[in-house]
C-alpha cells in the first residue's frame, strides 16, 4: 500500500523506472517497525575512486557461519543458525562472545557490482565497484 503523503509521491510523475526507489523508500518511512539495527557495527569505505568496502565486525563468527547473498541491488549480509557449540573438551563454562542471529541489509545502486567477501580477524570486508557505462562517461566532442 503506498503512502500517499510521502515526498517521493511527488517526484514519481517526473522520473522513469525509479518506481523500485520510490516504493523502497516508502517503506522504510512508512514503516513504523523497519528500524535501522545497531549489530553488527559496520563501516562503509570508499577506498578508490570507483571502489567501496562494506567492513563488518563479526567477532567470533567465521565462514561457515555467515550468508552474503546480492540480489536485486540488496546485499544483505546474515548469520545462519548455529548448533550450540562446545570447547575442545566438550564443556562451555562461560559464553560471552555474542553469536546472536542479525541480518543486515544494504542497498545498492544498479552501476556498483560486488565484487568479493573476505573474512579476516573479526572482520567481514565485502568489496564493491562502480561500473560506469561508456555513454555515461565524459567525453570532448570534436567542434567543426
Amino acid at each position: 500500500m503506498k503512502n500517499n503523503l510521502s515526498i517521493f509521491n511527488n517526484l514519481r510523475p517526473l522520473t522513469v523506472g525509479f518506481d523500485d526507489w520510490f516504493d523502497h523508500f516508502d517503506t522504510m518511512l512508512g514503516n513504523p517497525s523497519y528500524t535501522a539495527s545497531n549489530f553488527p557495527p559496520y563501516n562503509i569505505v570508499k577506498t578508490g575512486e570507483y571502489t567501496y568496502d562494506v567492513e563488518l565486525a563479526l567477532a567470533g563468527f567465521n565462514r561457515k557461519d555467515i550468508d552474503v547473498e546480492y540480489h536485486y541491488n540488496l546485499l544483505t549480509v546474515k548469520s545462519k543458525k548455529q548448533e550450540e557449540t562446545k570447547d575442545e573438551d566438550g564443556n562451555m563454562i562461560h559464553r560471552g562472545i555474542s553469536k546472536r542471529m542479525f541480518s543486515k541489509t544494504f542497498t545498492i545502486a544498479n552501476d556498483v557490482e560486488v565484487k568479493g567477501a573476505e573474512l579476516k580477524d573479526g572482520l567481514l570486508k565485502v568489496s564493491l565497484e562502480r561500473i560506469i557505462p561508456e555513454h555515461k562517461k565524459a567525453k570532448f566532442i570534436d567542434i567543426k
